[in-house]
């Protein structure tokens, strides 16, 4: 489709879940790279009680010039989920007259940002939006959902059980009759960015490890160590995506854990990871895959373990929302294969007007 001359670019960041922090990063930096030359940008926040404002003080920088938006109290480059109350719809969809399109952007990590519950209203509300659908974002956020899909259609993955909040008390038990080796890693089913993840090594950690993944979400995931490399693949499009050069995390940590990620920055991202050629390619090949299964569209982070002497690659999980932070691995990938952030930021918004128009060519009359 042709590309428009400028676009209202609407960032909704911040979100009720436990990756608030990270969202209002994210919304920062793309705040700064995206081209005002073509775009009208617009930043609205959602706060941690729910409340949706619109960031005055970031619109109020980016008249002056992106570069003077504020960061936080505590000097570090991030937006604050703070502004003049506004209404969700209204403040996400085009104004009464505009001839400019508009696109959303949600960098919403987590629950009720990445589930597919934003993208649902955005839906109703017929505003393109960058990333998954209803069911490809859904589908990805509930990790075993995931793998439940991602095993149907045989691709490769860890061993796993999955149990509701009110089995953790019977957690050691469920898992000796998996057969599940220790030692296991225990996550919330819903969330990212490894928050209430822990490695269980025996009984104790693992009853421990799974009342703690119980604070965060009803439904948990339990599954084996990997003994290998964590690689992660970024993709990019619609119906013929594309994968990115991949890239390996070398944790500092005990796992790739929070603090890693974010806050203490020592991981080391090995960018292009050195693989032979021909697992470098089956990496891509079941990346682009796993995004086509799950009904992705507009860009995913597809993470993997690499076994070289034992199950070779295994798929670990799908986030359709990936951090945008200045350390975060997608845009680090697609710039280390030729895409630079701002061009990235670019691609992203054209794949969401092309999703739209395409879908909106479906007809509703018998």
């Amino acid at each position: 489709m042709p590309r428009p001359d400028r676009v209202r670019l609407v960032v909704l960041f911040g979100g009720q879940s436990a990756e608030h922090e990270v969202s209002c990063v994210s919304a920062y930096h793309v705040l700064r790279a995206a081209g005002e030359e073509r775009y009208d940008l617009e930043a609205i926040g959602i706060t941690r009680e729910g409340d949706w404002v619109r960031a005055e003080d970031a619109i109020a920088a980016l008249h002056r010039g992106a570069r003077e938006l504020p960061a936080s109290t505590t000097g570090t480059g991030r937006l604050e989920a703070t502004g003049t109350a506004v209404e969700p719809l209204p403040a996400v969809t085009p104004t009464m007259g505009d001839d400019v399109p508009l696109v959303v952007l949600p960098l919403l990590h987590g629950p009720r940002g990445e589930d597919g519950t934003v993208q649902g209203m955005l839906e109703l509300a017929g505003v393109p939006f960058v990333g998954a659908g209803v069911l490809g974002s859904a589908l990805c956020m509930d990790k075993l959902k995931a793998k439940d899909v991602l095993a149907a259609h045989r691709l490769p993955q860890l061993p796993w059980l999955g149990l509701r909040d009110t089995e953790a008390g019977d957690v050691t038990r469920l898992v000796a009759d998996a057969g599940l080796r220790y030692p296991l890693f225990v996550k919330p089913a819903n969330l990212g960015s490894s928050v209430g993840v822990s490695r269980a090594i025996d009984e104790t950690a693992l009853r421990e490890s799974a009342a703690l993944a119980a604070t965060y979400d009803e439904w948990i995931v339990i599954e084996e160590s990997a003994h290998g490399r964590e690689i992660e693949v970024a993709v990019l499009g619609n119906a013929t995506p594309r994968a990115s050069v991949p890239g390996e995390i070398v944790p500092t940590h005990e796992f790739y854990d929070y603090e890693d990620k974010y806050l203490d920055g020592a991981a080391e991202l090995v960018i292009p990871a050195e693989l032979p050629p021909g697992v470098t390619e089956e990496i891509q090949r079941l990346a682009v895959e796993a995004f086509t299964t799950l009904r992705c569209d507009g860009m995913a982070r597809v993470d993997f373990f690499y076994e070289e002497h034992d199950r070779g690659v295994l798929i670990n999980e799908v986030n359709t929302i990936p951090g945008f932070t200045p350390i975060s691995m997608y845009p680090k990938l697609w710039a280390a294969s030729g895409l630079p952030y701002g061009q990235l930021i670019d691609e992203l918004i054209e794949l969401a007007l092309e999703r739209h128009e395409r879908r909106g060519r479906f007809s509703t009359k018998r």
